[in-house]
């Protein structure tokens, strides 16, 4: 089968190599891949990497380098092992690509599979991954989806999912004020996981003026700043209840000065969260988180549990993750319509869905 992967830095190759099993085993599931989005994950793999994609076998799957990629997706079961009953074959799935122990780990051993210490993620650290024509995977990491649901949003599901976490780690719910710092994928995720929470006042900031503007034609109410610009704390507060900021601020870009706006722009007692991951450590004004009685907190991944919640949320139609595809390319385009244009300073696209059925 033909599968994109990673072999280094800059080195992503097309490739045909051995299909998975067609008779899975115990408790797995075959499943025809259909469509795959390009993470951010996957671009710092292809500019810096390795960096999740493990060099020496990883510790729970033995998987390793090359390998292929793609953690955003879903599909068509064409097999299943003995066990499985949740799914059968012909059933359209997305994946929730986390692999982990399923006991005997102190964090599996709570329900807390995404904080596992052997985590590993299809299409990073498994055998098989979203941007090849089929897959291996557990039981658990497929997820029937309805029929109001689309093909290409089952692989919007994942990225959904860290939105909607994050959102739940800030507390937003009706009528909150909220921040989102960086207008990508997942921060507009963010911002529309935020609306179907109930926030009321929506701001985002961005050094990119065309992913603002492509932001605000999405919320049209959305209060948009360029930090290049503007202060987005005095945005903020002058446009929030009693000019004291927002009630909660999500950073979704993984950077120091945007992580800073957040603590500057939320209210006291207010509560800023991290999703964006930082590159290197991070200097902060902590008197400010001091001062101010903030809630600063991490937001890694998502709980496994939360993707028969996500599909609801975007077959419903409340949560519209498809508007922020911006492209749908071919596996053998992928690098340069897809890595290599997502990388263009120019930002012209967000995210980028590859169709596995041409």
């Amino acid at each position: 089968m033909r599968a994109l992967r990673f072999h280094a830095a800059r080195d992503l190759r097309l490739e045909q190599i051995s299909p998975p099993d067609r008779n899975p085993g115990p408790g797995q599931v075959l499943i025809r891949n259909r469509f795959v989005g390009i993470c951010g994950t996957d671009l710092h793999e292809y500019a810096y990497g390795p960096i999740f994609i493990p060099s020496e076998p990883h510790p729970f799957t033995g998987a390793r380098a090359p390998q292929i990629l793609g953690h955003e997706f879903g599909g068509i079961v064409e097999a299943i092992g003995d066990g499985v009953n949740t799914i059968a074959v012909g059933d359209r799935v997305s994946v929730q690509p986390l692999i982990m122990p399923r006991s005997g780990d102190y964090f599996a051993d709570r329900g807390l599979y995404h904080l596992s210490t052997d985590l590993a993620l299809a299409g990073l650290s498994w055998q098989w991954g979203g941007m090849a024509e089929h897959a291996t995977l557990n039981e658990y990491n497929v997820q029937k989806i309805p029929d109001a649901m689309s093909d290409e949003e089952a692989a919007l599901v994942e990225p959904t999912a860290v939105a909607v976490y994050a959102c739940d780690r800030g507390g937003v719910t009706a009528g909150s004020s909220v921040l989102v710092t960086g207008a990508g994928p997942i921060g507009i995720l963010t911002l529309l996981a935020a609306r179907a929470a109930g926030a009321a006042q929506l701001f985002v900031s961005d050094i990119n003026d065309a992913r603002l503007d492509f932001a605000r034609s999405i919320l049209p109410d959305l209060i948009t700043i360029n930090p290049k610009r503007d202060n987005p704390g005095d945005i903020v507060r002058a446009t929030s209840e009693g000019k004291v900021g927002c009630d909660v601020a999500i950073e979704c870009v993984g950077n120091e000065h945007a992580l800073k706006a957040c603590v500057d722009a939320v209210r006291k007692q207010g509560v800023v969260v991290q999703t964006g991951l930082h590159p290197h450590e991070n200097p902060l004004d902590w008197f400010q988180v001091t001062f101010k009685d903030i809630d600063l907190r991490g937001s890694w991944a998502y709980p496994t549990h939360y993707w028969p919640r996500v599909i609801r949320l975007i077959a419903s139609g409340l949560l519209p993750a498809a508007k922020v595809v911006t492209s749908t390319i071919t596996l053998d385009r992928a690098v340069a319509q897809g890595f290599d244009a997502l990388l263009d300073p120019a930002g012209k696209q967000l995210k980028i869905l590859i169709d596995l059925t041409k």
